[in-house]
């Protein structure tokens, strides 16, 4: 009896061992996250503990988590410039020259126009900075169209050969179109593709030269839905009111400490029944540090493995 007994204690045990040992189920995603600063402080480093990932208020593993700043030559960024965002921001091209000059030099960068909805690549995204900036030109003025399209279409067609992707959207946001001032579908795509693609948006309004002209509801729905567009994808928008921004300078000097402060974090996810978006919750553990996130990650399928055959006796 006793031997029975003891057979069965370290066979039970052996199996916890067994289960202790095999490798958490899940499937493993990735998302970018940024270390925002907070009331003026710098941004603080973090590491794999700090962080806190959930789906549904359950705890994800976090496999690892890698600065991006030791990396920067998987960053590329594309400069997306509305046509219509023509009130005086020729005079504010050197301020951008100067931000595309700052960026780490393994950084890669390109350019691309909307022209009445329709996404106008300039230049792919290429290390070499003057190139880069003679592609970048003071819009010339166009009807006010969906952006938004133009967003979803210039994110679709660009090629997956970096884990880092970042669209800088110089737009008014308008879709004179649109049925619903604060519903777009379209903007609603852009974040799905976005979401999907591991890209983050950072906007900055800019609006028409007569906007003053326009319809103020436009202008403010428009604002309201770079903003969403920007802080589903992990980024930012930046505006004040209707008028165009006095200086880009500042909110440029911000993305440019945002890109310097980014983390690639794995985690594992249950597997679903089919791909698709999934909400998550990135939080910190350390006080007063601010963390911008994408609200959804894209969970592939999982095949399910082959059950092996029975062998006939």
């Amino acid at each position: 009896m006793f031997i029975r007994v003891l057979a069965a204690f370290l066979f039970a045990g052996s199996l916890t061992t067994l289960a202790g040992d095999k490798a958490p189920a899940g499937v493993p995603v990735q998302i970018v996250v940024t270390i925002a600063h907070h009331h003026q402080a710098p941004p603080q480093a973090v590491t794999k503990n700090d962080l806190m990932v959930s789906e549904r208020y359950e705890p994800l593993q976090i496999t690892n988590l890698v600065p991006l700043e030791s990396s920067r030559a998987d960053l590329e960024l594309f400069l997306l410039v509305d046509h219509c965002s023509n009130c005086e921001l020729g005079p504010k091209l050197d301020e951008l020259h100067r931000f595309i000059r700052s960026q780490a030099p393994a950084t890669a960068i390109g350019v691309a126009y909307i022209r009445e909805g329709a996404v106008h690549v300039i230049e792919n995204p290429t290390k070499d900075r003057e190139r880069v900036i003679q592609a970048l030109t003071a819009p010339s003025g166009s009807k006010d169209a969906n952006p938004f399209g133009a967003l979803t279409e210039l994110i679709k067609t660009w090629p997956q050969n970096s884990l880092h992707h970042v669209v800088l959207m110089i737009a008014n946001g308008i879709n004179p179109a649109a049925s619903d001032e604060f519903q777009n579908p379209f903007a609603e795509r852009a974040i799905e593709a976005a979401e999907r693609a591991g890209v983050i948006v950072y906007a900055i309004y800019h609006p028409s030269a007569d906007y003053s002209k326009g319809d103020f509801s436009q202008i403010h729905s428009g604002q309201i839905l770079l903003s969403h567009v920007a802080y589903e994808t992990g980024g930012e928008a930046y505006f004040i009111g209707p008028e165009p921004l006095p200086s880009l300078a500042p909110f440029l000097s911000d993305i440019a400490e945002h890109l310097q402060n980014q983390y690639l974090v794995e985690f594992l996810i249950p597997p679903g029944d089919a791909a698709g978006l999934r909400r998550i919750t990135v939080q910190t553990k350390i006080p007063k540090v601010e963390l911008m996130a994408p609200d959804m990650v894209w969970v592939p399928a999982v095949t399910p493995a082959a059950t092996p055959r029975r062998r006939e006796h």
